[in-house]
């Protein structure tokens, strides 16, 4: 019989973590969106957000391997916040719903679209984690999506997405000095 632990010792066990490899896995997927963006038509690089956001879920998969967070560990304790950020993905994977519409009418609001909705899972992240890093990535995130969205309407499928990546090393940077200072305290 496994003793149940407190969701504040639950708590302190999630934000002792890396958090590296999904924001690794993001940064490539949106990096490989720019790419496309710039060589391919705008419908086509559409269709490539599309596949290359989708599939950040599984690379990240196989980077947390590398990064030594193994999300696919069977021997890890149960943790009710990673529910909780499950809940988090799911309801912005649920924004789908409204990007695709709008894609269907404007293929070139894709990057506004998914560019914001896939960044929304880092508000509930701060909060588990008590650090402001997940509010800078989804509220920086989302101002910056949308001035470069309106700025730049020719280069949506190029600019959009390295704005993204660049939020995402500035988050990669936090993350991993978080990580030593939380890490070196223990």
């Amino acid at each position: 019989m496994t003793q149940q632990r407190s969701l504040e010792t639950q708590r302190e066990e999630f934000g002792r973590r890396r958090f590296l490899a999904m924001p690794l896995a993001g940064t490539i997927a949106w990096l490989a969106c720019a790419v496309a963006g710039a060589l391919m038509d705008s419908r086509n690089a559409a269709i490539f957000i599309f596949i290359a956001t989708g599939m950040i879920v599984y690379l990240g998969i196989f980077l947390s391997k590398l990064t030594g967070e193994n999300f696919t560990d069977k021997n890890r304790p149960k943790n009710e916040f990673d529910r909780l950020f499950f809940y988090g993905a799911a309801m912005a994977i649920l924004v789908y719903s409204i990007a695709i519409p709008f894609f269907l009418k404007d293929h070139t609001s894709l990057p506004l679209t998914v560019g914001i909705l896939t960044g929304l899972m880092w508000m509930p992240l701060s909060w588990i984690i008590q650090h402001w890093i997940g509010l800078f990535h989804t509220l920086v995130r989302t101002a910056l999506v949308v001035v470069t969205w309106y700025a730049l309407p020719d280069h949506r499928f190029i600019a959009v997405p390295l704005v993204i990546v660049v939020i995402y090393i500035v988050t990669i940077a936090v993350l991993e000095s978080r990580w030593r200072k939380v890490n070196s305290a223990t």
